[in-house]
Order: C-alpha cells, then sequence, then structure tokens
C-alpha cells in the first residue's frame, strides 16, 4: 500500500511541477487567423485584364502564323496549295497542283473528294479580273475566286 501511496504522491508532484512550470515560462500569442479577403473589383479586373492578355497573344500567335506562314517555301515542294475558297461552315474547294496537273478538291469535315482534274496553268493576272465589284450576276463566284487567286499569288 505504501507503494500505491508513493506513486500516486510522485505522480501529483510531477504533474503539479509541469504546472508550475508552464506557468511560469512566457506565453506566446497565438497568431491570429487573417481574415478573409473578399474578391472585390480590384481582384475581378487583375484576372479579367489577365484573361485578356493572354487571349490577345494567343490571336496574335495565329495571326503571325498565318500572314508569315510555317511551312517553308521552296520550288522543290511536290504539293502546291494554288488557291482555297470557303463554301460552307465547314466546306472548301481547294487547287492543289502535283506533278503538273492541278486537282480541284472538295474539303469537308472528315473527307476529301476530287471534283476535277486540268492541267497546270497560269495563274491569270489581276487585269484578266473583270471590274464588276458590286455585281452578283452570273459571273460573281468566278470573279470573286479570281481576285482571291489573284490576292494570293501576290502574297507569295
Amino acid at each position: 500500500m505504501k507503494v500505491f501511496l508513493v506513486r500516486g504522491l510522485s505522480g501529483v508532484v510531477l504533474a503539479g511541477s509541469c504546472l508550475s512550470a508552464a506557468a511560469t515560462l512566457p506565453t506566446v500569442p497565438t497568431a491570429a487567423a487573417e481574415p478573409v479577403r473578399a474578391f472585390g473589383a480590384a481582384g475581378l479586373l487583375q484576372a479579367g485584364l489577365g484573361l485578356a492578355l493572354v487571349l490577345a497573344m494567343i490571336f496574335g500567335c495565329a495571326w503571325l502564323a498565318r500572314r508569315f506562314g510555317l511551312q517553308a517555301g521552296g520550288s522543290g515542294r511536290l504539293l502546291k496549295v494554288v488557291s482555297s475558297a470557303m463554301v460552307g461552315q465547314r466546306e472548301r474547294v481547294v487547287v492543289v497542283e502535283v506533278g503538273g496537273q492541278w486537282l480541284v478538291l472538295g474539303v469537308a469535315a472528315g473527307q476529301v473528294n476530287a471534283l476535277h482534274s486540268m492541267p497546270a496553268q497560269k495563274i491569270p493576272e489581276a487585269d484578266a479580273a473583270p471590274a464588276l465589284p458590286g455585281f452578283a450576276g452570273t459571273g460573281a463566284f468566278s470573279s470573286k475566286l479570281l481576285e482571291s487567286l489573284n490576292k494570293l499569288k501576290k502574297r507569295d
């Protein structure tokens, strides 16, 4: 029984000394939690400007890629796109030169159809195009096609 008393008393003394040591140690104030900041107009404006900048960079790179082209130019190419025209949202007519032949291709989503083939020709100059800019008669499509061919030829 004495053993239990000694152990009990030693436990109480040990616990008391811990409490007194904790009472004598300097207390460090706990860090106050920062208040949650509201996502105000300034933050929204900053995010919007950042998004606009990223989109402007994407469109700028796309414009540069179209303007200067990503294909290496050269006369030794086997395939050359002579002209292209949109005829719908996802459909286009493309004239391609392959080995001295022009192929007129109909390109749609997921498929390419050969529409016509003819011997390669010299692309007509701007003088050959009809000078009827607003005319919507029978030759309107052909004049627009010739204009686009001339613009593409001048770019190359």
